[in-house]
């Protein structure tokens, strides 16, 4: 595998793993986001203080294309508009909420992350051998406050897959330290990830 196909890999694997703490959090909104452009512009633009050039900026249009949405005289945004959208006001909506289920999770509750991926514990031959496995498993708050603390760091992809492999090692593999303490598990090529509360 060459470096460039490992850089994607490793990539998508972040995008996977941050895509699963952002469903998780929406199940949690004790109200639906905003659905039309226009509504999700105005959200937006009311979090940003009224500054449309700044909002512009933070979704990658001009000015007057947020302008143009404000006033209703553009309704159906391209693709990539789109999605800029309901990731900006995803992520803007109920922070409280959002926050509020953080610190639980990292102080007493946990996660529960949920996937299929490959994992390799040891030699070719045994029953440890690597191969694709689907895991559920309940991780615990340290765990789960390393990985929301990678996450709001900025973590590169490796520093957010490795918090995320090293709390599925602990809690599945290595029972939190019983009996096989030190075992080192290998997690790649992530097909699916679901994070809940």
């Amino acid at each position: 595998m060459t470096d460039g196909e490992k850089a994607q890999r490793a990539a998508r694997t972040r995008a996977t793993i941050m895509e699963g703490l952002a469903r998780a959090e929406r199940a949690l909104f004790t109200r639906p986001a905003p659905k039309s452009a226009r509504a999700q512009m105005k959200f937006l633009r009311k979090r940003k203080k009224g500054s449309t050039k700044s909002l512009a900026e933070r979704l990658g249009v001009s000015r007057k294309t947020v302008q143009r949405y404000l006033s209703g005289a553009s309704t159906k945004p391209n693709k990539r508009l789109q999605k800029a959208l309901v990731q900006e006001t995803e992520s803007e909506w109920q922070p409280q909420v959002r926050a509020q289920a953080r610190q639980r999770a990292a102080s007493s509750g946990g996660l529960v992350i949920s996937c299929r991926a490959y994992f390799g514990l040891g030699p070719e031959g045994t029953s440890d051998a690597g191969r694709v496995r689907d895991i559920s498993v309940a991780v615990s708050a340290p765990h789960t406050a390393a990985i929301y603390a990678a996450q709001e760091e900025g973590a590169t992809e490796s520093d957010l897959h490795d918090a995320v492999a090293e709390a599925i090692a602990d809690a599945y593999f290595r029972q939190a330290g019983g009996g096989r303490t030190g075992l080192e598990v290998k997690f790649a090529d992530v097909e699916w990830l679901n994070i809940a509360f």
